[in-house]
């Protein structure tokens, strides 16, 4: 059965013409989607769970059905666009249209009942990703931007905190899956105790796609994180952009490591972190 409005416009989609706004719309519904199948099964008694990389790194039934849902409904809206998702990796076309989906950012939060995950859709032209949306399904918060258009929160427009005052900021961040196999400099405990004595105070979400999109709309006041795959963050940094914010790299041998806030922020923010071991 059609379950979404955009179907209507698929004879423009064949048509190879692409339209930002259009291609944002199929994401919100995709992405809303998604978050319904992540509420079925939310704090159920017999969730399917295994490891990844490690025991600290789960995937869960949920993160294979929400892929393979959001695969589905890519190909047969975009069936010459390239794929890359956290699951299954690249499914590869000969197109410059990219979608970098996370079809359930905070997994450990979600087989642990916690409330914060989330689903996180990139659509990327020529490797730059031209519209963003983040769906929180538990607290219903719908976040989107598209290249150029400005980011919003439940359709009501956003914008980065305005705070540069160190001691009235409150920052979000996260720690990679292999922080016990590595040490302090590596695992975020160093950038940890540099900043923390600093700020008013400091919170770990665990859902970097969400944590992106509390930078974008001044809920936190900015955020760092190592160790990110472009999957967490490419949704969210356009959103945290098109909201007025900077995503600035502070590291290139840890994954994806970057700062997010304010440009005045996050350049008071850069120096007091772990730079690239020489």
């Amino acid at each position: 059965m059609d379950i979404f409005p955009h179907r209507r416009f698929a004879a423009k989609f064949a048509s190879n013409v692409e339209d930002n706004e259009h291609i944002l719309q199929v994401a919100i519904d995709m992405a809303m989607e998604a978050g319904r199948i992540q509420l079925r099964k939310f704090r159920s008694r017999h969730l399917e769970m295994e490891t990844k990389t490690s025991i600290h790194d789960v995937v869960t039934e949920v993160d294979k059905e929400c892929e393979a849902f959001l695969l589905s409904q890519i190909n047969e809206a975009y069936p010459s666009h390239s794929v890359l998702g956290e699951e299954t990796g690249l499914h590869h076309h000969e197109s410059d249209w990219e979608w970098v989906i996370d079809p359930l950012d905070g997994t450990n939060n979600y087989s642990q009942g916690l409330p914060i995950f989330s689903v996180s859709i990139g659509v990327q032209y020529k490797g730059e990703t031209q519209v963003g949306v983040v769906y929180a399904p538990y607290l219903d918060e719908l976040f989107t931007a598209s290249k150029g258009g400005g980011s919003a929160m439940n359709g009501r427009a956003i914008h980065v905190s305005r705070k540069t005052n160190f001691g009235e900021c409150v920052l979000g961040t996260g720690f990679p899956y292999d922080k016990g196999t590595v040490t302090s400099y590596d695992n975020n405990l160093d950038n940890v105790c540099a900043i923390l004595p600093k700020l008013r105070g400091l919170r770990r979400m665990g859902s970097a796609a969400y944590d992106l999109c509390c930078v974008a709309s001044g809920i936190l006041d900015g955020y760092w994180e190592m160790g990110l795959k472009p999957w967490d963050m490419c949704a969210g940094t356009l959103i945290v952009e098109e909201a007025g914010g900077k995503v600035i790299p502070f590291r290139h041998d840890r994954g994806i490591a970057l700062v997010a806030a304010n440009e005045a922020l996050a350049n008071q923010i850069l120096p007091l972190l772990g730079k690239d071991k020489d």
